[in-house]
């Protein structure tokens, strides 16, 4: 990823944190080999990041039996989870220096994260289970009445669980960045900030992580 020093994320725990308040990863493999040919292949997955595993941590999630994606990866080449934040076109018009001198142009801001890491098959029901019952727990905390795997009648959920497999990219490095108008001048930030606040729900979230990522002074 190209990651300018005003935009890079190098805090580890900033990162974790990151992961931990984004929705489902896009996980990319390569899969084949070399006789029968290598292809991309790219699944939605909710996956819940394990940070005592290993070094780095562990990313875990599951997919669905049919899908290939989990059967053949290339060994010797990392795995990559992408998990992404709000974000937001930037028109050279929310900026204070349109006005001044025009000398601006469309950009996009966004946030970013991608994991790197060894693809790990867990073709095993008490694992299985064990992350499905984790990922519903996380899922359901801030709800009223959260929904539990013990709602289900006995044996259903060891049932549904054979038709899913259990995935872990054991992380070896993270790649974040936070590509929020830092680079820019007080006064635009502080433009841009107000237009967006009066945008769409997501530019309105732009502007949230605009202002908590500004430079100091």
């Amino acid at each position: 990823m190209y990651r300018p020093a005003a935009f890079d994320m190098t805090d580890v725990a900033e990162i974790h944190g990151f992961i931990a308040a984004a929705g489902p990863a896009h996980l990319v493999t390569l899969n084949g080999d070399a006789n029968a040919g290598r292809h991309m292949i790219a699944s939605v997955v909710p996956m819940l990041l394990d940070p005592s595993a290993g070094q780095h941590g562990s990313l875990l999630g599951h997919l669905a039996r049919p899908n290939h994606q989990w059967r053949d990866v290339v060994d010797d080449v990392d795995a990559m989870a992408i998990f992404a934040g709000r974000d937001a076109y930037i028109s050279p018009s929310l900026y204070a220096t349109k006005a001044e001198t025009g000398k601006v142009v469309p950009t996009w801001n966004y946030e970013v994260v991608h994991v790197y890491g060894e693809f790990v098959v867990h073709d095993d029901a008490p694992w299985v289970i064990d992350l499905v019952t984790r990922l519903t727990d996380r899922h359901e905390l801030d709800r009223s009445a959260p929904w539990s795997v013990d709602d289900t009648p006995e044996g259903y959920i060891e049932t549904m669980a054979r038709g899913i497999v259990g995935i872990e990219l054991r992380i070896t490095r993270f790649e974040g960045k936070r590509k929020l108008s830092q680079n820019r001048s007080s006064a635009d930030i502080d433009s841009t900030i107000a237009g967006l606040s009066q945008g769409t729900v997501d530019e309105q979230s732009v502007a949230r992580s605009m202002s908590a990522a500004r430079p100091a002074g």
